[in-house]
């Protein structure tokens, strides 16, 4: 008895100077919550869980050349586009990387060996296998040099246009598909959207290097100069032609929507008709990267046929 007075007598003496908080009321902040410490913005993290600052993580707008993962660094040695450096994770020099460093130092390229670590902070924490080129930022294009690759093909224009697709995993998917279905380019939104981040370079397993990209202030806008260089613009959207109804082999430009809201109402009034992929089963739609796949798979097949 005398000792467990003393422990209540301590606990008494420790809330009387603060050092244990009281119980808030039941309308108040719960309890665990007035546990943390006044100060607790300031508490360091601990270094091998320190994150990027906002806007420079996984899915930030941080375009600094870094080109993450095998497949996408392979692309980039094949594109012949300058690299600053290599870096290679320690300890990683098996199966493919071994492959890349030689053709990097064949080019006369940097091989720095790094810590896993350096590695995560720089790929901002996405998977990127052992393996991190720093190449200059690629170059946005302007619509009319997309419309040029077109003349220079001697193809009737197929565009792609990403109207607000946030997700970079999306991106990644719908520059891959664009590109395997001979796409001539890419537009995406400067704001509201994904951007070219390292993710969406892996994702695209290196399309990336291989398909012109512009971005531009308003789609709507873009829209309407393809419009007026003879482009038939497409919105891809629920209620809409089938796509197996649809007359692709002539100049075509599609616009994917974004993941919650799909095509916005004023790029869909802009565009000159909507398209969808019939739907048989009960979920009412595909992922936007599924649909890119499915509608530039069909305007593809149009388009080679009539060639």
């Amino acid at each position: 008895m005398e000792s467990q007075q003393k422990h209540n007598d301590r606990r008494r003496g420790n809330r009387a100077n603060g050092s244990i908080p009281p119980r808030r009321a039941a309308s108040g902040r719960p309890y665990a919550e007035s546990r943390r410490p006044a100060d607790h913005t300031t508490s360091s993290p601990r270094p091998d869980r320190e994150r990027p600052e906002s806007g420079d993580g996984i899915h930030g707008a941080y375009e600094n050349g870094a080109v993450i993962g095998r497949n996408a660094v392979r692309e980039l040695l094949r594109s012949e586009r300058p690299i600053d450096k290599l870096l290679v994770q320690k300890g990683e020099r098996t199966g493919s990387i071994v492959v890349l460093v030689a053709q990097a130092v064949e080019r006369g390229i940097p091989v720095i060996e790094a810590e896993k670590a350096k590695l995560d902070a720089i790929a901002g924490f996405a998977p990127h296998q052992g393996v991190i080129a720093m190449a200059a930022e690629k170059t946005y294009c302007t619509v009319e040099d997309i419309l040029g690759i077109a003349r220079e093909r001697q193809e009737p224009p197929l565009i792609v246009l990403c109207d607000g697709v946030t997700d970079p995993y999306n991106l990644g998917a719908i520059i891959r598909c664009a590109e395997c279905c001979g796409a001539h380019g890419l537009i995406i939104p400067k704001r509201r959207a994904a951007g070219l981040t390292p993710l969406v370079t892996k994702a695209s397993a290196g399309a990336i290097e291989h398909l012109a990209i512009a971005k531009v202030a308003n789609i709507a806008s873009a829209v309407e100069q393809l419009k007026k260089a003879g482009v038939w613009t497409f919105a891809a959207e629920a209620g809409g032609t089938s796509l197996y109804q649809t007359d692709f082999s002539g100049p075509c430009a599609i616009v994917m929507g974004s993941e919650g809201n799909g095509v916005s109402q004023l790029v869909r009034r802009t565009c000159d008709t909507t398209v969808a992929i019939p739907i048989y089963g009960k979920v009412n739609s595909f992922n936007v990267s599924t649909a890119a796949a499915v509608i530039l798979a069909e305007a593809a097949r149009q388009h080679h046929k009539s060639l």
